[in-house]
Formats: C-alpha cells, structure tokens, sequence
C-alpha cells in the first residue's frame, strides 16, 4: 500500500500529463521558488487549490494517513511563507487547511509558525482569515494565547481593512480567555472614536456593542462623548448611535447631547436620511425606559421645529410629537 507522501508524488494533474504531454504550468498565482521540489509544489498546490480535488484531498488526508507522511506534506506546504499564502488565500486552499489543523501537536506546530509569521496579511484576506479564526480555536493554550497577543498587536489596523474587520468580529466573538476578551473591548471602547469615523472600524464598534457588555458599552459612550451627533449625521455613525441609545448604560450620554443641540443643528439632525431614525429611537428608548424626564425635555425641544418636520425625513418625528402635543 503506498504511503500518503507517495501518494502525494504520484498525483495526476491532468489528463495530458497521463497521456505524455507536457505538463500544464504552474497555477499564475503560484511561481515555486526552487526547481529541485518543483513538481512536487505544483502538484501539492493543485491538490489544495483545485475544486476538481475534493475526492483526491479526502483519500489521501484520510483517517488512516501515515502521520510521518502527513507531517512530510505539511512542512512542504508550510516551507515557504508566500507559497503557503497562496493556498490559503484560495478558497478551497483555506477550507483544506482549515480540516488539517488539530490533527496532531506536530502538523499544528507547522501551521502555528508558518500563520504567525504572515499574521497580519491573513487576517485581512477573505478567506486565509478563516484558518486564523479556526487555529485560534484548536490549537493548545500557549499557541492560543500567543496568537491572541498578535491579534491585539495588529487590532486596529485589521480593524480597519474591509475583511480584516469581519475576521476580527469573529475573534472578539469566539477568544475563550476572560483577560484577552477584555482586553479586546477595552481597546476597541478606548479607540471607539476613530474606529467609528472608519468604513470598515465602525463594524468593530457595532460589533462590540451588541455583546450587551455593560462596561463596554459605557467605555465605549465614554470615548464617544460630545461626537454622537456628528456621527448621527452618518449612515454607520448613525447605527452605532442607535445601538447606544438602545443600552441603558449609554442611552442618557445620547440624549443629553441632543438636549444640548441648537435649535439649527437639531433641526438638521432630524431632517438628516440617518440623523431622524436617531431622534426617533431616541423619542422611542426614553418612553420604554420610563426616562420620562429626558422624554419631556427632548420633546419640548423638538416641538418648535414640528413644523419642520413634515418633510419625507422627519415625518415620524412630527407623528410622534402629534401624540404628545
């Protein structure tokens, strides 16, 4: 029976090289480095990458692999960091990868350094992020830990790549270790500002704020504090406005700095596309809070502007001040 390195050898690329042709090039992504494993590359890559490989991958990644083989075919894969990048930013490459970790101490070894030492590049690619995600979830303690201390290192700057925030999303919502959580929120909540004002950060502190974290969410009304109604005006801004308003812990910090509006700037605000569904949740949050105090002053606020607000944008509001009124 041959083992899974010979296997590997003997992998067919194609029906031409069974045939005698010359073999087909080397995927474009991919150029080997080295000539003596060459073949070997090529048909490694193929055999991660390639969507026709699912049954090839299967038999040969079986149960009943050769560990000394499969160790062999890991360190090839892992050998060189750009090749390695390659397979995993493929989208089967990532899913393959993926179902090799946490099948030995060793072969995870392999993956730990070989991710670490391109951590950030993978952690903002669409699919090389998800072996990232799922290495933080099988590996043991220590690696774990030291790849949570990477992802804290990189946090804002993942944060604000457009898959680098979706992949830190996922971390901040799976990291097992108490510390490390909080060590996550307390950096988003301290750079909650800068991150809301970004088209990919303001996920993050969506994100955070719906984890109903209560020191969190007050960390990160805090860092917001005398900017909520800048951000109203956005459309993301306006969401993580709205998210604040609908937590007990922030929602007095919202409403009070639309109290302190002037009379232009919070007729503005609630003509605004995003800023009126601010004032209305906010007309909506005191009521269901029994913030009846806040409630009063903000709808005495508004009332002089009602006739302003029959206008597509503010129509809502004038409805709920018809009520009051």
């Amino acid at each position: 029976m041959p083992t899974l390195f010979e296997a590997l050898q003997r992998l067919r690329l194609s029906e031409e090289e069974t045939s005698g042709s010359i073999p087909p090039p080397p995927p474009p992504a991919f150029t080997p480095r080295a000539t003596v494993d060459n073949a070997r590359l090529i048909k490694l890559f193929n055999l991660m990458t390639s969507k026709e490989c699912v049954s090839q991958f299967k038999e040969i990644f079986s149960k009943a692999a050769d560990p000394e083989a499969l160790l062999k075919i890991v360190s090839l894969l892992t050998s060189d960091s750009d090749y390695f990048m390659e397979v995993v930013r493929n989208k089967y490459g990532s899913k393959r990868v993926q179902k090799l970790l946490g099948i030995s101490d060793d072969v995870d070894a392999l993956f730990y350094a070989a991710i670490l030492h391109r951590f950030y590049d993978i952690m903002t690619d669409k699919y090389a992020s998800y072996v990232a995600i799922r290495a933080m979830l099988v590996f043991d303690t220590m690696e774990k830990f030291r790849m949570y201390d990477h992802v804290l290192y990189y946090a804002l700057e993942i944060a604000r790549d457009h898959y680098g925030c979706i992949a830190l999303n996922e971390v901040i919502t799976d990291v097992g270790d108490p510390l490390y959580r909080k060590l996550l929120l307390d950096l988003v909540a301290l750079n909650a500002l800068f991150l809301s004002n970004d088209p990919s950060g303001n996920f993050v502190v969506q994100h955070v704020l719906t984890l109903y974290d209560s020191r969190c969410t007050s960390n990160v009304a805090v860092s917001l504090l005398g900017h909520c109604v800048d951000l109203s005006f956005q459309k993301y801004g306006s969401y993580i406005v709205e998210k604040l308003l609908e937590a007990e812990e922030s929602m007095a910090v919202v409403v009070v700095e639309l109290l302190e509006c002037e009379g232009g700037r919070l007729s503005r605000l609630a003509r605004n596309e995003f800023g009126s569904f601010v004032v209305v949740k906010a007309l909506k949050v005191t009521h269901a809070m029994n913030r009846f105090d806040l409630l009063g002053d903000l709808v005495q606020k508004l009332m002089p502007l009602r006739h302003l607000l029959v206008t597509f944008h503010g129509s809502n509001i004038a409805k709920i001040l018809e009520f009051y009124g």
